[in-house]
Parts: structure tokens; sequence; C-alpha cells
């Protein structure tokens, strides 16, 4: 589906299937869009990057899988602590804390965003070369 037609969505979107059309991990790819939100799906394993996102909430949904969110309370200087999602669990990064998803064994993930909301925040510790900085791809 290409990004220009999400608004005209006409059929159900199986989410399995949307995350069996790609292999990447940390490559976000948007399903459909809410008023001016992304609905995006991602394949995830390992570590992502310390991050903040300074003016958004950061909503996730494990579709599959366990997702460790670590989290810098107060700052990138924080105290450092981790919520644990199981698969049906959502959570919500507030905006302005730093935080940093991982995946030991690997997860299927859902998350809401504002369109055009990078996938390493406002500001980051440097990228690796398995995360893709990126603002979503289309399916």
């Amino acid at each position: 589906m290409a990004t220009n037609e999400l608004h005209k969505q006409q059929e159900p979107i199986a989410l399995a299937d949307a995350l069996g059309s790609f292999d990447a991990l940390w490559s976000p790819r948007i399903v459909t869009r809410v008023n001016d939100y992304d609905v995006r799906v991602a394949k995830v394993a390992g570590e992502h990057v310390w991050h903040v996102h300074e003016d958004t909430d950061e909503f996730f949904q494990v579709l599959g899988g366990e997702l460790t969110i670590s989290l810098r309370d107060g700052g990138v200087e924080g105290a450092e602590r981790s919520v644990v999602l199981p698969t049906g669990s959502v959570y919500v990064v507030p905006r302005g804390t730093w935080h940093k998803p991982s995946s030991a064994g690997g997860a299927s993930i859902l998350v809401f965003e504002p369109t055009g909301t990078s996938t390493v925040g406002d500001s980051h510790d440097l990228v690796p070369a398995h995360v893709d900085a990126t603002t979503g791809h289309a399916l």
C-alpha cells in the first residue's frame, strides 16, 4: 500500500500479513493512519538505541514475543528502570522520557505515534547499523 493510499483504506488489514511482508528488524512499516497518527508494525530483536521524543508520547503494543523498555527517569543521566511487556501488553512512554526498547528473544510490535515521528526521536545516542532511523516505511 503506497503512503498516499493509506487514507483510502477500503479493506481490513491483517497485522500478521503485514508483518509477514518484510524481514527487516527495527524498521517499522506504516499499516494505516488515524487522523495525524501512524499505526506502524515492526519486528524487533536485540537492542534499539537510547532516545527521547520531546513533544509526543509513544504507544507500544506487543503483538508477539516480549519487549523490554528501559527508561531513564529524570533525563539522560536519570536513574534507569525497565518495564517488561509480554504478548498482548501495551505501554506508553511519556514525552520527554529517555528510553531504549529491546527484545532478547525477538518480538513483533505495533507503535502509534504522530506521522513523521522519527524512530530515533529528537535526540539519541549513536545509531548502530542494525537500527533504521526512519519515519516509517509504507507496506
